[in-house]
């Protein structure tokens, strides 16, 4: 680990936060979102994860190979069949 920084606790709105210097930012490689997590009397700061990263890619060979269908049977009932209209 390097060394701390110590920085104090300033209000936001309602909320409260803290400032983070620019070179912490820079080594810890965090740009936008971020997951918060508490251990003990410690805050665990962390990028968030990209979400749904890849799936256009994954998608796209899916349809290459015909495996984009439906994997649920599909079951339809009487207000399916009557009374939905599109």
């Amino acid at each position: 680990m390097g060394a701390a920084i110590r920085t104090r606790i300033v209000k936001i709105g309602n909320s409260q936060g803290v400032r983070i210097p620019k070179p912490l930012l820079e080594q810890s490689g965090i740009h936008t979102e971020v997951e918060i997590e508490v251990h003990g009397d410690r805050l665990i700061l962390r990028a968030a994860p990209k979400l749904r990263v890849g799936w256009d890619e994954a998608f796209a060979e899916m349809a290459e190979r015909n495996d984009d269908v439906l994997l649920d049977d599909v079951s339809i009932t009487d207000w399916d069949r009557v009374e939905w209209e599109w």
